[in-house]
């Protein structure tokens, strides 16, 4: 008969004693994260080697797109824009790095608070894990170290690219190659971890107003963004894109090279470690770069212990008084925006428009979501209504030829935001759907109803904002009607390709294992939505935009080839059209036809 009696005083630390110690618990962390990773790439390389293959090529044909691109541009901004005395073209660079290292330190800083939030208050991993007798810290990084690897890898895979070809442009010494990594990754883990105690401090003082937290930051952000758009965009009579622009620009700018920003660090050492060592002794640019790795490495550790504190004394409190907080008495009334939608729907079958209606209310309900989608497209709102700014100071035909070129790139950039939208919102939605899969199997629905009407939420919902965005930008263009009606018809077209890849690979490869959507759309399927849905942009808007910028050039600039000609512009024009359209019925239609033949089998 076992003793039921509770332990006394002496057994308690007798029993503490023999836990493991901090770096023991650490090994045996690393160890089970080796393992679950061996076994993870030896199920790929038996079971999904076409998978990975085919991952892998396309990650490798994007990174090598963007090296390409970004060698381009730097190396005409080096030769046309860059004055003859420059120093080691270190002007443009002072205007470049900081807006685009700040922008991504505040991508990582939000990405990197909500992914934690999602792997340490809801998952069921990390309930069972507090079972275990883990210390509260060693949780709380064993989390966070997901959240920097799956928040952090598209700043990589933007950033390489970028910093390679800048070094190569610009015949960078061997160090600013040898700094690269180090510099990168301590700059990563600063805005990560910035983001994670965020989240921890958010959970432990304001667990019932976190959705009202996110929203005033999120507002905030885009408050600050309108004020320095604004400002900006706001050109003196010099020459746009010229050297005295990037001057007038880089004073508007100051903002972004704070001393305290490391974004601000990352960007002088880079710009350091590209000059090479003039004949004073003193003046030594390794050195001088080694001395800002050396400020990002310091600070990157003093917010490590930082957060490895918190975590030890405001997690396991902020985990149970979330858990335990009184549920509100849900409101029986309808919202305004439930009776818009409900209106709008209405020649949609009743069990379709339900079906639109709940992914509706989930996704409005959820301000990791629509913060997320708020800070984006109220971004690219307030950029499209400053626009028309771009036409100062040109003549006639610069004036045609620049407004054709920055109106398909708006609505490229349109398309790739909305790309990233619907591969990290609407791809996970039939794996979300796995903990609750069995109502909808016994509800009175057809199973192709359910997949139909997730397609009809994610295009529907996505055409409405892009077909507004990419309206606001034409009319402050002042485009001609013929270039407006391309553009919705070719936004309809993305909208359209772009629902029915993430719906149909959703079905064909669901992951009802996973509660987190961000590592779900991180997976394979994600990941080859992702890439496939940038490959289908491109295509789409090129076929459209060389044909129809020719034609608007017709009989106002010389075209010598012959069939550039007036009378076979149409021509190309209409084909481009009709091969967007048949390639959006390609891409709509044979993701969502395997999806319901694989969603008709799915057993949950």
């Amino acid at each position: 008969m076992t003793d039921r009696t509770p332990p006394t005083d002496a057994q308690l630390i007798e029993l503490c004693s023999k836990l493991p110690s901090h770096d023991r618990e650490g090994q045996i962390f690393w160890r089970l994260r080796l393992q679950m990773g061996q076994s993870h790439l030896r199920y790929l390389l038996a079971n999904a080697r076409l998978r990975t293959a085919l991952v892998v090529g396309l990650s490798l044909f994007f990174w090598f797109g963007l090296f390409a691109l970004f060698y381009k541009g730097f190396d005409f901004v080096i030769k046309y824009v860059e004055s003859p005395g420059s120093r080691y073209h270190s002007d443009t660079m002072l205007f470049v790095f900081p807006l685009f290292f700040l922008s991504l330190q505040v991508m990582l800083i939000f990405s990197s608070g909500i992914i934690l939030y999602g792997g340490l208050y809801p998952s069921r991993e990390t309930a069972f894990l507090m079972t275990l007798p883990v210390r509260d810290e060693r949780l709380v990084f064993y989390r966070f170290q997901e959240s920097l690897v799956f928040s952090s890898w598209g700043f990589f895979l933007l950033a390489s690219p970028m910093l390679l070809a800048y070094g190569l442009v610009a015949k960078a010494p061997w160090y600013y190659f040898a700094y690269l990594l180090p510099l990168m990754a301590s700059f990563a883990y600063i805005p990560c971890t910035i983001g994670a105690i965020c989240c921890l401090l958010l959970i432990y003082r304001l667990p019932n107003l976190r959705r009202i937290a996110v929203g005033v930051a999120a507002l905030a952000i885009i408050v600050v963004a309108y004020q320095s758009i604004w400002n900006t965009l706001e050109f003196s009579e010099t020459e746009f894109l010229g050297n005295s622009w990037f001057k007038d620009t880089l004073k508007r700018f100051r903002f972004a090279r704070g001393e305290w920003l490391p974004s601000t660090w990352l960007s002088n050492a880079l710009i350091e470690a590209v000059r090479r060592s003039p004949n004073n002794p003193r003046d030594l640019p390794w050195l001088e770069a080694g001395k800002y790795l050396v400020v990002l490495v310091s600070n990157a550790l003093v917010l490590h212990l930082a957060f490895m504190w918190l975590g030890k004394r405001c997690y396991r409190v902020s985990y149970w008084e979330l858990h335990s907080r009184r549920a509100k008495k849900p409101k029986l009334t309808l919202a305004w925006i439930d009776r818009v939608a409900a209106f709008l729907l209405r020649p949609f079958p009743v069990q379709t428009k339900l079906l639109i209606m709940k992914d509706l209310r989930l996704f409005r309900r959820d301000p990791v979501q629509w913060s997320q989608f708020l800070i984006f497209f109220g971004l690219l709102l307030l950029y499209f209504a400053n626009v028309d700014r771009f036409r100062q100071h040109k003549s006639d035909i610069n004036v045609l030829t620049w407004v054709n070129i920055v109106s398909f790139l708006n609505l490229a950039v349109v398309g790739l935001i909305l790309s990233t939208f619907t591969t990290r919102f609407i791809y996970p939605l039939i794996s979300l759907e796995g903990r609750r899969f069995w109502i909808l199997s016994r509800l009175p629905v057809e199973r192709d109803t359910i997949l139909w009407g997730k397609f009809l939420f994610a295009a529907c919902g996505s055409w409405l904002p892009c077909a507004a965005l990419v309206g606001i930008s034409d009319v402050m263009l002042d485009v001609s009607f013929m270039v407006v009606a391309v553009h919705q018809l070719i936004c309809l077209l993305l909208c359209l390709g772009l629902a029915g890849m993430a719906v149909g690979f959703g079905a064909m490869m669901p992951n009802f294992r996973e509660q987190s959507p961000s590592k779900i759309a991180a997976g394979f399927g994600g990941t080859l939505n992702l890439v496939l849905s940038a490959l289908y942009i491109m295509a789409v808007v090129l076929m459209t935009a060389l044909p129809c910028h020719f034609y608007l050039l017709a009989g106002k600039a010389e075209m010598p080839p012959k069939l550039l000609q007036p009378q076979y512009l149409r021509f190309w024009l209409m084909l481009g059209i009709l091969a967007s359209m048949i390639l959006a019925a390609i891409v709509t239609i044979l993701p969502l036809r395997g999806g319901l033949k694989a969603f008709r089998r799915l057993e949950v």
